[in-house]
C-alpha cells in the first residue's frame, strides 16, 4: 500500500518540475576527448621518471567513437614493425608472453584505468615508446618513456643557489667553438615535508638531460633541445653519450612543518560525541585501513595508495617513523644494510618479511597520513622447501640435543643415585 500511495506524488512532482526531463550537461563537463583533436602526425612526449615510482600515462586523445583503446610498446632502438600490444581492446593483458618484446616482469607490473597505463616500480629496461591506439594500429598519442636509476644518495646540509640549477654552466667565451651536445643534471623542485607535526624529511630528484640543436623533431617537449639523455631524441651519432652522461641523484633532507588547523566538526557531530562521553579533540582523523598478508621469507613491497611521482610520501610504524637516512636504499652513510629499505619510489620493501613485521603501517601523502595498512606476515607451510633449508634449522636442532643431553644425564643421576642409596640399605641390614 505505501507504493502505491507514493508513486502518484512522484509523477506530479516530476511534471511540476519540467526542468528535469531537459537536463544538460554543462558544457565545462564535456568529453575530454572532444576538446583535444590527435595530431595528424604521431610525435612522442618526452616523459624521465626516477627508477621505483609509480608511472601513469594517460590517453589524452582518442576519436569520439572508439570506446576502447590498446597500449602498445617498443624498444627505443626498434622499428616500427617491432611494435606489440600491451593489451587487446577491452583492455586486458595479453596472455602470450611471446607478444611482447620485454621481461615478463612487466607484464605483472603494468594496468590500465581509464584509458591511461599504470606502470607500478618502473625500471630502466621499461624505457622505450608507449603508444595509445586502438585494435586496428591506429596511433592516437604517444610517450616517449626514460627511466633513470639513481646511483648516488645524498643528504646536502646547505645548498647553494648554483645546487638549483644545471650542473654544467656553457662557458659565454664567443671565441669557443659550440659543442654538439652539452649534458646536465636538472634538478626538480623540493618537495613538500612529508609529515607534520614531527620531524620529517624532503627528497629532490636529480635527472640527467641534454641540451642539443640537433635532436629529433619527432620526440617533443616544451623547449625542443631539450631531452632527456635516454630519449630517443638524442641521434645515435652521440656515441659519448653513454660514457659522458650524468647519473640521476636523489637528496634528501630535514623539515619539520605544523600541521594544519582541522576543520570544526558539525553542532550534530559534536552532540553525538559529548553524549557518548568524548571531546572534539579525542575524535581520530580517519584514514583507509587495507588489510594484507604475505607469506614469510620472501620480498614485500608496499606502496602508499594514491602516490604520484611528484609526491612526498612518508612511511611510519604505528607511532615509530621509518626515515629516509636510516633505511634509504643506495644510502652508503647508514651504518649497516637494513632489512626494512625505503626505495627511491618510495615504496617500503622487507628484503625479506619476516613474521615480526606485522603489525600496522602508515603512509603519509603530501605531508598527511593517507592510509593505514594492517600487514599480516605468516609462515607459509604449503610451500614445498625442506626444513631443513630453514636459516633457523641449525640453531633448533642444536637446542634440542643439547636439551635431549641434559635430561639423559639427570636420568642417569637419578638412576646412580637410587643404586648407591639401595646399595647402602642392603649392607646396612645384613649387618
Amino acid at each position: 500500500m505505501p507504493s502505491m500511495t507514493c508513486s502518484p506524488l512522484i509523477i506530479v512532482l516530476l511534471l511540476l518540475f519540467w526542468d528535469v526531463w531537459s537536463y544538460e550537461a554543462p558544457e565545462d563537463k564535456q568529453d575530454e576527448f572532444a576538446r583535444r583533436p590527435c595530431p595528424a602526425f604521431l610525435t612522442f612526449t618526452n616523459a624521465a621518471y626516477l627508477a621505483g615510482v609509480t608511472v601513469e600515462l594517460p590517453c589524452h586523445c582518442k576519436p569520439q567513437q572508439v570506446q576502447s583503446v590498446v597500449w602498445f610498446y617498443r624498444t627505443h632502438a626498434g622499428s616500427s614493425e617491432e611494435t606489440r600490444a600491451l593489451t587487446d581492446h577491452h583492455g586486458n593483458k595479453l596472455l602470450d608472453t611471446g607478444l611482447v618484446p620485454h621481461s615478463n616482469d612487466l607484464r605483472s607490473r603494468f594496468a590500465i584505468r581509464l584509458f591511461s597505463l599504470l606502470i607500478f616500480r618502473a625500471q630502466p629496461d621499461d624505457s622505450g615508446l608507449y603508444i595509445c591506439g586502438s585494435a586496428n594500429k591506429d596511433f592516437f598519442f604517444g610517450y616517449d618513456v626514460d627511466i633513470q636509476k639513481a646511483h648516488s644518495v645524498s643528504f646536502p646540509l646547505m645548498l647553494t643557489p648554483e645546487r638549483t640549477s644545471h650542473k654544467q654552466k656553457q662557458t659565454k667565451d664567443p671565441k669557443s667553438v659550440q659543442p654538439l651536445y652539452r649534458v646536465f643534471t636538472h634538478y626538480r623542485p623540493w618537495s613538500v615535508c612529508d609529515r607534520c607535526g614531527v620531524p620529517g624529511e624532503q627528497v629532490r630528484v636529480g635527472l640527467c638531460y641534454i641540451h642539443s640543436k640537433y635532436l629529433h623533431i619527432r620526440y617533443r617537449r616544451a623547449n625542443e633541445t631539450v631531452s632527456s639523455c635516454g630519449s630517443g631524441a638524442v641521434p645515435k651519432a652521440f656515441v659519448s653519450l653513454k660514457q659522458n652522461r650524468v647519473q640521476a641523484k636523489l637528496e634528501v633532507q630535514s623539515c619539520q612543518v605544523t600541521c594544519p588547523s582541522q576543520p570544526t566538526p558539525s553542532s550534530k557531530v559534536l552532540a553525538l560525541m559529548s553524549f557518548l562521553g568524548h571531546s572534539s579533540a579525542s575524535m581520530p582523523v580517519e584514514v583507509p585501513v587495507f588489510f594484507l598478508s604475505h607469506p614469510a621469507d620472501s620480498v614485500l613491497t608496499l606502496g602508499c595508495p594514491g602516490a604520484r611521482p611528484n609526491m612526498a610520501v612518508a612511511w611510519d610504524r604505528g607511532s615509530e617513523p621509518i626515515y629516509r637516512s636510516d633505511h634509504l636504499a643506495g644510502n652508503k652513510l647508514a651504518a649497516q644494510p637494513s632489512r626494512l629499505l625505503i626505495d627511491t619510489g618510495h615504496n617500503l620493501v622487507f628484503q625479506p618479511a619476516k613474521t615480526k613485521d606485522s603489525g600496522a603501517y602508515y603512509c603519509w601523502l603530501q605531508g598527511r597520513r593517507a592510509a593505514r595498512i594492517n600487514l599480516l606476515v605468516h609462515i607459509s607451510f604449503g610451500q614445498s622447501k625442506l626444513i631443513m633449508s630453514h636459516p633457523d634449522f641449525p640453531a633448533a636442532t642444536k637446542t634440542l640435543f643439547i636439551s635431549y643431553a641434559a635430561m639423559t644425564a639427570v636420568f642417569c643421576l637419578l638412576l646412580f643415585g637410587r643404586t648407591v642409596v639401595r646399595y647402602l640399605q642392603d649392607t646396612k641390614n645384613k649387618a
